[in-house]
């Protein structure tokens, strides 16, 4: 009896995945984080990355800002570091911001494509990893952090960062301005790509510092909450990856943006001066803008989503309390970003 009660239980945990003799169910574990340039940013922050990677210990890492000219090796350096605890880790960010760490080794990596403006440095770092038989497909994306008109409802410019004469008042205006950001070009081309590899029948997740909100976390039940301004704004990224079938890790687990804000920008960080946290000193700039993505399929089940980081925030220039109902894997060492991460936990069926 105990041991159909126990198989009961973990076939209601894993409902979508038919349960085979042929096939083992394993957990995947996929860390999104902003590293503030290589973590200099913060005295003692490289190590504080090295820490929050051994204490989260994921399967994939997908990192934003492996800054500077030294990208490359400091991809190394953290390998390195990490195999001194005994984790055999291998990093790749193609003389990009942006990178992706794996246990497992990666077949091909790829900037995937190139934006039509020449100018735009190439915001994603492709990675196709074999787990088994599967192909999983690892976007790591860095879109562009001009243009965070977030801001231009609670009364300042997401371009220059001044305060305005008056807050925005409309969402269509918002948007517009938004749009001239390259974000949205740049999801529209991760779609053209990840549909191909859909097709073939690849595991898709994505993940990365969207430098925008979600379209989930600005609806009617926040309009009047941290300084929204009244307004529904249906923010382009995360719309056109719901559109395309993209589940947001985050949202699926915790729906409910009042009672689960889940916001990673900007961190309560106080191993950094207050200073460089603040952008508006008397408004509400919480928000949510670091995301993990994945495509639905059948031999892919969420189990879990997490915040990364210290559970404070930025309120009005301040430091305050977390609020909310979230829940934080809290940093056991030096936290070393102005963001916070994104911790998800799949179970996946290998062939």
């Amino acid at each position: 009896m105990k041991k159909l009660i126990g198989f009961v239980i973990f076939i209601s945990l894993f409902p979508v995945l038919a349960y085979s003799t042929a096939n083992r169910i394993d957990t995947l574990k996929v860390l999104q984080l902003n590293l503030w340039g290589q973590g200099k940013c913060v005295s003692g922050g490289i190590k504080g990355i090295v820490d929050i990677l051994n204490q989260t210990d994921p399967d994939i890492a997908l990192l934003c800002e492996i800054s500077g000219s030294d990208g490359e090796k400091f991809m190394d350096y953290l390998t390195n570091e990490l195999k001194k605890s005994g984790k055999l880790y291998y990093g790749e960010n193609l003389k990009q911001t942006m990178g992706i760490l794996s246990k497992f080794k990666m077949d091909e990596v790829s900037s995937c494509f190139t934006l039509a403006d020449k100018s735009r440095p190439n915001p994603v770092c492709k990675a196709t990893i074999s787990i088994g038989s599967q192909k999983l497909i690892a976007y790591s994306v860095h879109w562009d952090w001009t243009h965070y008109e977030c801001y231009l409802p609670r009364g300042y410019s997401g371009t220059t960062w001044k305060k305005l004469p008056e807050r925005i008042n409309d969402a269509d205006s918002v948007l517009r301005a938004n749009r001239i950001s390259f974000r949205d070009e740049g999801v529209k081309a991760l779609l053209e790509d990840a549909r191909k590899e859909i097709e073939k029948g690849n595991l898709i997740i994505l993940g990365g510092d969207f430098n925008e909100p979600s379209h989930l976390d600005w609806q009617q039940n926040t309009k009047d909450m941290r300084d929204h301004n009244g307004l529904v704004v249906n923010w382009d990224c995360s719309v056109l990856l719901y559109e395309a079938g993209f589940k947001d890790v985050y949202r699926e687990m915790y729906p409910d943006a009042v009672t689960h804000p889940g916001f990673t920008f900007p961190a309560g960080n106080k191993d950094v001066e207050l200073n460089k946290l603040v952008w508006l000193p008397d408004r509400d700039e919480r928000d949510r803008i670091d995301f993990i993505y994945y495509y639905p399929d059948s031999s892919l089940c969420l189990e879990k989503a997490i915040i990364v980081g210290p559970s404070l925030n930025i309120l009005e220039g301040k430091i305050v309390e977390n609020d909310s109902n979230d829940q934080f894997v809290e940093p056991t060492g030096i936290w070393p970003s102005d963001h916070k991460g994104v911790l998800s936990r799949f179970l996946i069926r290998i062939h």
